[in-house]
This record gives structure tokens, C-alpha cells and sequence, in this order.
């Protein structure tokens, strides 16, 4: 396998979540190094946090482990243990099925580098912890994201 070159992986920026709870990671970026690579089991993703942005809201997996990695930078990770800082080097994983919502945050001064790693199964979905979202099973199929409140209500 050749070696990745990162500048030129395909690259991502913003969310696709419903306004507005896509705001505060509206600005957040990816390289997909997962993609780069030809991978389709599973995604790899180096994700950038400039400072006061989340990597996404705070949610959990039906299917999905999630494992991150922190390699540039510190982060704060909400989770329901609450607020932990971690830096460089530390990492986190998020075993599939566990209703234990997390996600991060740049409460620093200069920019923030994840490396995120999570299988790609279609009948994922994913609960969010802290407001009224649901995605559905199914985007991994080439079809937008589907994003319903938690009773089922479009939005």
C-alpha cells in the first residue's frame, strides 16, 4: 500500500446535521485517510478543531465502535462522566451500543487534531445525548443522512 499523502486526501468541512444544531461544528475539517487508503470496513479521519469548535454534537452508536486519538493539541471530552481534558498522545474509544454520549470540544488557543477510527455499519444509528436528534440507519448507502427528532417528527 503506498504511503498516504495527507494533503491530498479527500477533505470534509461543516456538518450535515439540521440547523441549528450543526453551529457549533459548522466550521470543524477532515482529511479522510480511510478513503485515501481504498478502506471500506472501517473510516479513519484526521479531524482539525480550531479553537471553540466541537467536533460534533454529543452522541453514541447502535453499531459503531469510535476510537480517537489526540495527536496535536489538547480537547475537552464531554461524556456523561462529565468534562475531562485530554492532550496530545491521550485517546479515548467508545464501544458500539454504549448510550454513554461523547464528543469534543476546543477550549484552547490554538487549533486541535483528532485522529478518529470507527467501523462503517449501515445499520448504525446514532442518539444524541443532549438534544432532541436522531440519525438513522442507512447513510453509508450513497442517500443523505436521515435526521428525524426522537419521536420520529421531520425536521
Amino acid at each position: 500500500m503506498p504511503k498516504i499523502d495527507i494533503p491530498s486526501a479527500p477533505q470534509g468541512k461543516g456538518t450535515r446535521y439540521p440547523s441549528p444544531h450543526g453551529d457549533p461544528c459548522a466550521q470543524r475539517h477532515w482529511r479522510a485517510l480511510g478513503n485515501a487508503a481504498g478502506l471500506t470496513q472501517f473510516g479513519v479521519n484526521l479531524l482539525t478543531l480550531e479553537p471553540g469548535i466541537w467536533s460534533s454534537q454529543r452522541h453514541w452508536h447502535t453499531h459503531e465502535d469510535e476510537f480517537v486519538w489526540i495527536v496535536e493539541g489538547e480537547v475537552v471530552m464531554v461524556t456523561d462522566a462529565g468534562r475531562e481534558t485530554l492532550r496530545a498522545g491521550d485517546c479515548a474509544g467508545f464501544p458500539a451500543g454504549s448510550k454513554d454520549g461523547h464528543h469534543f470540544i476546543n477550549e484552547g488557543s490554538r487549533p486541535a487534531k483528532l485522529l478518529i477510527a470507527g467501523s462503517r455499519d449501515n445499520r448504525d444509528e446514532c442518539g444524541y445525548s443532549d438534544i432532541d436528534m436522531h440519525l438513522h440507519s442507512g447513510r453509508y448507502d450513497d442517500t443523505p443522512p436521515l435526521y428525524t427528532r426522537k419521536d420520529g417528527t421531520p425536521f
